[in-house]
């Protein structure tokens, strides 16, 4: 490969240390203090989930790698093993860097606007004390079920993620020297994790954390016997299912089977309150088998999660970023249906700053409308109550062709999705659950419709989820289009999906896992070979990960001949800048803000026929080879123009981006 000499490790870095710095970058918004101050509780929040995911995923995949002894190094020429020595320490850093956040700037300053988090229930005055011993008994207590170990009851399961109290208790008539019995509780996920305790007259509003209330009353739950100590733990396990679908006779049931195995997962992660009485602590980590660098200690709440409930308490929006209001699509600020308005240009959505709704409004438009023939579309995550999912099972009920795609391997969404394809089956939709060995991420609807001059066929593409709850918090850009050629790419889309019908050839569309990464790799080289030849060659790319080696590779090679390099990239990037005659031209910047970007958009200036490209993919080998994904041109000049104005303000932003230094 003519890019070869750029493919050296020490070019690149650790994808695991570059995910690492972008929590790194969500925690930096947690600290700083030009936020609203629940804004920045949210960020915390999100910081946490997201390492909670690392260890599920990533962390596990490393290890799992290393215990099968395999020593194939990664993109930064590092065995499971090495990588595991630098992520262990980095995240113990950055799980105390979170800590510090929440106990030294988040908590004096809530305090600060009159919001009292009671840290331990042993600073409870006497009065409040009663309110909440009343609430354990009359809500918690009812729910709760103490478990214990002795010879007749082995160490209980303990699931993911699940808060628990651990205990040692001894019989009230047991010798002082009669070894100390272990006995665990887990804290109910149904129950709220933050109470809200009475209103006192001095206006300022207390809480206190539901383990802390358990806490003061765990004796209640083992009468007879002493509590010596009550700490809490908590265990993040592999989640990454392994399916083997070639035997899954039926992958519903092979997920729901994996799904079940997901919570006993082997242990990853154990957090426990840095006290932690020494002998329940060698208990949890003989029984847990955890090693001693994967135990994690902290002064504080464990499961910074709950921040984002605290988020939602009412009463302090003075505190927040007042709520966003999408404005309305311009194009479809009239009198006329959806399809109408389509006909008439190409339509560019981009959420949330444009609302959502047109494409909830062509799906429930074209369910009812008597000319459609067919609606087929995609599904990787949707909301709870999916006003799409409802149009969809309304078409079908209406004698339309309804063809649903369910992707059941998109992660931590598998249990939901299991739910719309049963639902959609029953309401009478045909449900293809994709193809074998790949997940489908593209973001396609397509409605055919019979019109005076023919069919005519309607598409929407997109770089985000048909997800109505998520399009309020990511930024994303879609397309509503009726180009023919458009329309006979998405046909050939959903054959392909739904037989075996390999198209020979496509109009417009970019489709992976069989031709998007060769047509990128053409297109940057293309930028490099103009570059040579003295012309001006400039890319401009916005992701949410860079990490695959043949493109890395071949943007250096691009760079180093002399093309303006220009890398909007939120999350993972294992490229490097400033490496001298090879990433000069080169820059990266990261933005972290309100919303989540999320939008995929390539821009090649190709010699000035300019072209760019919007979709689901990022560059990132899963993208590029193991997923069916769609990156689509924006054909329409005024659309185009729209689009490049987002980019070009992302560029220029100097508040929410992080540049990436050789540093």
């Amino acid at each position: 490969m003519k890019n070869e000499m750029y493919a050296k490790p020490e070019y690149c870095r650790n994808r695991e240390m570059s995910w690492i710095s972008f929590d790194e970058r969500i925690l930096e918004e947690a600290r700083d203090k030009n936020l609203p101050l629940f804004e920045r509780l949210k960020f915390l929040s999100i910081s946490a989930s997201n390492l909670d995911e690392f260890f599920m995923v990533r962390v596990a995949s490393v290890r799992d790698m290393m215990k099968a002894g395999i020593e194939r190094k990664d993109i930064a020429g590092l065995t499971p093993k090495e990588q595991l020595k630098l992520i262990i320490p980095k995240t113990h850093e950055l799980m105390t860097a979170q800590y510090n956040t929440y106990n030294r700037s988040l908590l004096p300053a809530l305090s600060a606007i009159g919001l009292e988090v009671i840290t331990s229930y042993e600073k409870l005055t006497e009065e409040q004390g009663r309110a909440v011993d009343r609430y354990f008994d009359e809500d918690v207590y009812p729910v709760l079920t103490p478990m214990a170990m002795d010879s007749a009851r082995p160490f209980p399961l303990i699931t993911n993620k699940a808060l628990n109290i651990g205990l040692l208790i001894r019989k009230k008539d047991a010798k002082k020297e009669d070894e100390l019995e272990f006995a665990t509780v887990q804290v109910p996920s149904v129950l709220p994790r933050i109470y809200e305790l009475p209103e006192q007259n001095d206006e300022i509003h207390r809480v206190i954390l539901l383990e802390e209330i358990i806490r003061r009353n765990i004796g209640k739950l083992f009468m007879g016997n002493e509590v010596i100590c009550a700490y809490p733990y908590r265990v993040t396990r592999d989640a990454d299912m392994e399916i083997d679908e070639d035997d899954a006779e039926d992958l519903l049931k092979e997920i729901q089977r994996q799904l079940k195995k997901r919570r006993w997962g082997q242990v990853i992660r154990l957090e426990v309150e840095e006290n932690i009485n020494k002998k329940l602590l060698k208990i949890l980590k003989e029984e847990l088998e955890v090693k001693e660098d994967n135990i994690y200690m902290f002064n504080g709440p464990l499961d910074l999660t709950f921040l984002m409930k605290m988020y939602g308490m009412k009463g302090f929006d003075d505190y927040k970023v007042p709520g966003y209001t999408p404005a309305a699509v311009p194009a479809l600020m009239n009198d006329q249906t959806i399809f109408e308005n389509i006909r008439r240009q190409d339509i560019l959505l981009h959420h949330p700053y444009m609302t959502f709704d047109p494409v909830v409004d062509f799906i429930r438009q074209a369910s009812v409308d008597p000319q459609v023939l067919a609606i087929k579309m995609t599904l990787y995550r949707v909301s709870g109550h999916s006003p799409i999912v409802a149009a969809l099972a309304q078409a079908a009920d209406n004698g339309k062709q309804v063809t649903v795609l369910v992707e059941l391997k998109a992660r931590f969404d598998e249990e939901n999705n299991i739910v719309w394809a049963k639902q959609l089956e029953k309401a009478g939709c045909h449900v293809i659950y994709g193809l074998l060995g790949l997940k489908t991420h593209s973001k396609i609807a397509l409605v055919v419709r019979k019109e005076e001059d023919g069919i005519r066929r309607y598409v929407h593409l997109g770089t985000g989820n048909y997800n109505d709850s998520t399009a309020k918090l990511y930024t994303d850009c879609g397309i509503l289009t009726c180009n023919a050629e458009i329309g006979e790419d998405a046909t050939a889309v959903f054959n392909m999906l739904s037989g075996y019908s390999e198209p020979s050839r496509w109009n417009h569309l970019i489709v992976a896992p069989l031709w998007m990464k060769k047509r990128f790799l053409s297109m940057i080289d293309r930028e490099a070979e103009n570059a040579r030849q003295g012309k001006e060659g400039h890319i401009i790319a916005k992701m949410n990960s860079l990490c695959d080696p043949d493109i890395i590779s071949a943007l250096y090679a691009a760079s180093a001949a002399g093309v303006k390099i220009e890398l909007i990239v939120r999350g993972i990037c294992c490229l490097k800048t400033g490496i001298v005659g090879v990433s000069e031209n080169i820059t990266v910047r990261s933005i972290v803000g309100n919303f989540l970007e999320h939008a995929r958009i390539f821009y090649f200036y190709n010699n000035g026929a300019e072209e760019v490209y919007m979709g689901s993919a990022d560059w990132m080998p899963r993208n590029l080879i193991r997923r069916v994904e769609i990156v689509f041109p924006v054909l329409d000049p005024e659309v185009k123009k729209q689009v490049m104005h987002i980019v070009e303000i992302q560029l220029e932003d100097t508040l929410k981006a992080r540049i990436l230094q050789p540093d």
